[in-house]
């Protein structure tokens, strides 16, 4: 039995021998090397990713001009205004790069906040078992039954508008199917040997579910969580083109395209591609790393590419 908690305990990060943490580094520049060559498309996107991030963090620097000044005098792509201005004169290129900053605010949050309250209900759901797994199992059917969209702008209704009610609103649209996913990988791994073994020996359920349960469970959430980020993007491009989203005058994507398309029946061709563009662009390369994660985390995969 003393054999068993100490091959248990060994697992822990913590009892690594000093000389293996020194060579982290090492380890990380082989993963990427493997990364990239498991999916150079994959590696582009992560690039795209990485520019768009950037330009959204540095957004004062880079942006050409003050996205909320108004010059009053609408023009196409120009020297002065690269992709052109807006109805009220205001700099498009200027207000697609500050609308990286909120779009990717609301996407990034949102994500984290939803696949974060599903991980952990996915593991509780999963592990527990019995009344707990099946009622909140129920109440993720509820959610699932409705479309995403939907779910939203349902929740929009009653919360209002804001950067922080549309938060709130898409991550609750991710909590369903990230709860589904973890708890299949947990009922799957609660089977095995070393959970087993620490059961045998006393270890506590929340230890278990945390120290040996949620660790397997990480690789399939982030894949999930790279794919969520696409449609967190498109959630709050629509929500904001239906008005229900981010209000004027701070630019994001999704209501640089609905302000536009509501004021004009033909709206001036530079303030639709544009914008939407950036959203096509942003969602395309999100879901291409997704893929480009979930195949680099197989392990028959890796041990081709080791």
């Amino acid at each position: 039995m003393s054999n068993l908690s100490t091959a248990i305990s060994n697992k822990n990060p913590a009892s690594l021998p000093a000389s293996e943490a020194g060579g982290v580094g090492q380890r990380t520049l082989s993963a990427v090397r493997r990364f990239i060559r498991s999916s150079p498309v994959g590696a582009v996107s992560l690039a795209i990713w990485i520019i768009i991030i950037v330009m959204a963090i540095f957004a004062p620097q880079i942006a050409p001009h003050d996205p909320l000044e108004p010059t009053y005098v609408e023009e196409g792509p120009s020297a002065e205004h690269i992709l052109g201005t807006d109805r009220l004169g205001r700099d498009v290129l200027s207000r697609i790069i500050f609308g990286a900053r909120i779009t990717l605010i609301v996407a990034f949050i949102s994500v984290l906040l939803g696949d974060a309250i599903g991980f952990l209900w996915g593991i509780a759901s999963g592990y527990l078992g019995e009344r707990f797994d099946l009622i909140s199992q129920r109440l993720v059917d509820v959610l699932m039954s409705f479309p995403g969209l939907i779910l939203a702008l349902l929740l929009m209704v009653v919360l209002g508008a804001g950067l922080t009610t549309v938060i709130i609103a898409i991550a609750v649209t991710r909590i369903p199917s990230s709860t589904r996913i973890t708890r299949s990988v947990v009922l799957t791994v609660k089977e095995t040997s070393y959970v087993e073994a620490a059961r045998m020996i006393g270890v506590p359920t929340w230890a278990i579910m945390l120290r040996h349960v949620a660790p397997q469970c990480v690789a399939p959430i982030l894949v999930v969580a790279t794919l969520h980020l696409g449609a967190a993007i498109f959630a709050e491009s629509a929500l904001s083109f239906l008005g229900m989203g981010i209000p004027p005058p701070a630019p994001s994507w999704g209501n640089m395209l609905g302000g536009v398309l509501a004021a004009a029946f033909r709206p001036p061709w530079w303030l639709v591609i544009f914008p939407g563009l950036a959203i096509t662009i942003s969602i395309m390369a999100a879901n291409l790393i997704g893929d480009a994660l979930r195949d680099f985390l197989d392990p028959k995969l890796r041990q081709r590419l080791d």
